[in-house]
């Protein structure tokens, strides 16, 4: 076990494990710290003030946290917040004036000030060579233009997303999580893109949020179109509900020429589980193999 301390660059951003040192107990949640970095010190805050791990976790030896934060650092912090609405309207008249087909996202100034990354959305490869001479004689330090994808433009400028709420990208996730077309199909979602997609016009980070319940009480469930045994007699599944742990059966009575359809609990009928058809399923195969 590793003793870590958990900090980021920004705010929900992606958390990031450093050595604590002999003084991890001064480090709570919310405090300022300095950091090394590959980059240099940085300035970030703790959000994790102490905690164990495995060591197979840690996919390289741990950097260290130097310091609490001084006044003069978090003075500094400020200076280059401030710095940003003029740096961001100055790249943008030069991206302009160049004629570049790419949209400015945001920037941010290296903690020793150093240095100045430009973050920008493109729908291609830009040639932007002069638009660096440009911005490194403006500024008088390193330029360092970085290409990001429509996930990561969301995350950095935020919105409110298909549910009225702020997306959660950017209100609370530190990593952009997979999802997939599957997670939809699992929940008896409409496939419909505009109702899975959010501001990204990529299917929506909530979907992965249930998934795991789903995924398993499909086990549980009979298929929609399945044949069932119920109190009544047998029926088809029309609709299942996996919430309630319901389904809807359509009972068909020929002799009387009447259709009829009940709700019934999940553990009233009796069917071939999903999970027991994978098991046999794989029998079968591991026979074949034999």
């Amino acid at each position: 076990m590793v003793k870590i301390t958990g900090v980021n660059f920004t705010p929900n951003g992606k958390i990031y494990y450093f050595s604590p040192g002999k003084n991890a107990d001064k480090y709570q949640k919310g405090t300022g710290v300095i950091v090394e970095t590959a980059r240099g010190h940085e300035y970030a805050t703790v959000v994790i003030p102490l905690k164990e791990i495995e060591d197979e976790r840690l996919v390289a030896p741990l950097k260290p946290v130097l310091r609490i934060a001084s006044q003069r650092d978090l003075d500094a912090v400020k200076r280059n917040a401030e710095r940003k609405p003029e740096a961001m309207r100055l790249a943008v008249e030069q991206i302009q004036k160049h004629k570049l087909n790419m949209k400015l996202i945001d920037c941010d100034f290296a903690f020793d000030g150093a240095k100045v990354v430009f973050f920008y959305s493109a729908p291609s490869r830009v040639d932007f060579r002069e638009l660096l001479k440009d911005l490194s004689a403006i500024f008088k330090m390193r330029i360092e233009l970085r290409q990001i994808g429509i996930r990561d433009e969301i995350k950095m400028i935020g919105g409110l997303g298909p549910c009225g709420r702020e997306c959660c990208c950017s209100a609370y996730m530190p990593d952009i999580r997979k999802v997939s077309i599957k997670m939809a199909k699992s929940q008896n979602l409409s496939l419909n893109p505009t109702k899975i997609s959010g501001m990204c016009g990529r299917l929506m980070c909530c979907l992965e949020y249930e998934n795991d319940y789903y995924v398993e009480a499909s086990k549980q469930v009979p298929k929609v179109g399945s044949e069932v045994k119920t109190p009544e007699g047998k029926g088809i599944v029309v609709n299942v509900n996996m919430l309630k742990m319901e389904c809807r059966v359509k009972i068909e009575d020929k002799k009387k020429d009447i259709i009829t359809f009940h709700d019934y609990p999940v553990k009233d009928i009796k069917f071939r589980r999903n999970s027991e058809r994978e098991e046999s399923k794989d029998g079968e195969e591991e026979k074949e193999n034999i």
